[in-house]
């Protein structure tokens, strides 16, 4: 693991949005603006090719791009992780080295998505898997987009190997995470981490080591206060920062009427704070300026004085 990289990991990782000018051309100028966005605003780690960094809808040349740059943008000033999420283990492989030779910390794999395992060929995956990579690894659980779930038991077999060093779970399901946090209890070094903002506060007040936020790439300042008020167990403003997040969430993220609305609300913000562009990879397509003038009022309708303090 990487000298920058404490274990275990903690705090607010934004998965990052990929800036795309199309559908195959990367946002450069983009991404240095909102690297440098993340950074001031005290996040604690970076995550690329993410659900939200639209990985999955991407060349493998512009995944490279992605890596790239991120790295050297980054400079060595947080650590960055890598998602190598593939149907395939030779691309995922191949990912994870071109993420270490750019100077990556570590890599996370969510399961091969298109046939579903059963729980011993998911462990058998990541028994064939973690040996060939040149990083630490992540374990992503993400169902909705996967069809599989990491049973607890399977990911304490997975991570008996010490180069497994953490957790993120996307599947918005307390008691399975906390179901998870228990069966890794004697390992103090393994990160837990949640995806979905709104249950960041309680996850981090019940021992997860933080979150990975989409929201952070717009208000990185906010989910930064959230992670620092619940690990201080200073209520009252983890409650009032709650209400900011919960405001966000039920705004921003449902303009559209479709499962996309979350990608395409986060890249109109971005690109109405001046940051990056919208452009939204294929399948999908942008907010026509209905959508867009419906999320330009819920962005006016947010107190940023609280939200970016």
């Amino acid at each position: 693991m990487s000298n920058k990289m404490n274990s275990p990991l903690s705090g607010i990782i934004p998965p990052l949005v990929t800036p795309l000018l199309d559908n195959d051309v990367l946002d450069i100028e983009g991404l240095e603006k909102l690297i440098e966005h993340l950074i001031d605003g005290r996040v604690h780690a970076l995550f690329v090719l993410g659900t939200t960094g639209e990985a999955q809808s991407l060349s493998y040349k512009l995944r490279v791009e992605m890596i790239k740059n991120t790295c050297r943008i980054v400079n060595g000033r947080l650590p960055v992780l890598v998602c190598i999420s593939d149907t395939s283990i030779i691309e995922s492989v191949n990912l994870a080295r071109i993420a270490a030779d750019n100077g990556a910390d570590a890599v996370v794999s969510a399961p091969p998505y298109y046939f579903a395992s059963g729980q011993p060929e998911l462990a058998e995956f990541y028994e064939d898997l973690v040996p060939q990579l040149p990083l630490p690894l992540f374990l992503y659980n993400m169902p909705t987009h996967t069809k599989v779930n990491f049973a607890p038991a399977t990911i304490r077999r997975i991570a008996e190997d010490f180069r497994v060093i953490g957790f993120k779970d996307s599947s918005a399901n307390t008691v399975y995470f906390q179901s998870v946090m228990y069966a890794m209890k004697d390992r103090p070094d393994f990160a837990m981490f949640v995806g979905p903002e709104e249950i960041t506060g309680e996850a981090v007040l019940l021992g997860a080591h933080g979150g990975i936020n989409g929201g952070a790439n717009m208000f990185p300042k906010l989910y930064v206060s959230l992670y620092n008020a619940a690990r201080e167990r200073n209520m009252e403003e983890l409650l009032r920062l709650q209400k900011i997040v919960m405001q966000i969430s039920s705004t921003i993220y449902t303009v559209g009427q479709h499962g996309s609305s979350y990608l395409k609300g986060l890249k109109t913000v971005l690109s109405l704070l001046g940051i990056c562009n919208d452009f939204v990879a294929s399948p999908f397509h942008r907010f026509e300026k209905p959508e867009r003038d419906k999320v330009r009022k819920a962005l006016e309708n947010l107190d940023l004085n609280l939200v970016l303090k």
